[in-house]
């Protein structure tokens, strides 16, 4: 579901205007509608098809994550993506009400240990110019991922 949502004014000076708001259910299936709805605005803001493929594959690295751990797999619950611009930068936050994340665990595992999953960290750093995840916000987590338009 794609929503209006009226900024308060401390979100406003944090980051550039908002583009879309989009809250989805916590199930793998619906990680398309994130992915099909984040490319046209990727693109719109002056990404490459190239790069705005690597965003997308580092955004639903982020919400599979959040499937797994901080849902636990358990897909009644919902991932908010709020996405910003300014033309200077593009923002996109990940919103969860899951169990909280213990952000001295997160690191992306060493490539050199040949194995499935555990790269979307990786990826998350590598795309993004700054990863920060919120926990004061009562339950769940923010997820912020933020990359200047080239």
């Amino acid at each position: 579901m794609i929503e209006d949502k009226k900024q308060t004014e401390e979100e406003q000076q944090e980051a550039p205007g908002e583009l879309m708001t989009l809250i989805v259910p916590s199930h793998p299936k619906f990680l398309y509608v994130i992915r099909s709805a984040l490319y046209p605005v990727l693109i719109d803001a002056g990404f490459s098809r190239r790069s705005a493929r690597k965003i997308i594959l580092a955004v639903d690295e982020a919400c599979s994550n959040i499937i797994k751990y901080s849902y636990e797999g358990d897909h009644t619950k919902t991932i908010t993506m709020v996405v910003r611009s300014d033309n200077v930068r593009i923002v996109i936050r990940l919103r969860d009400f899951g169990k909280r994340v213990d952000t001295t665990k997160i690191a992306p595992r060493r490539l050199e240990d040949v194995r499935p999953g555990g790269l979307g960290t990786h990826f998350m750093g590598a795309v993004f110019d700054r990863v920060e995840y919120d926990t004061s916000q009562g339950s769940g987590t923010l997820l912020t991922l933020e990359k200047a338009i080239s």
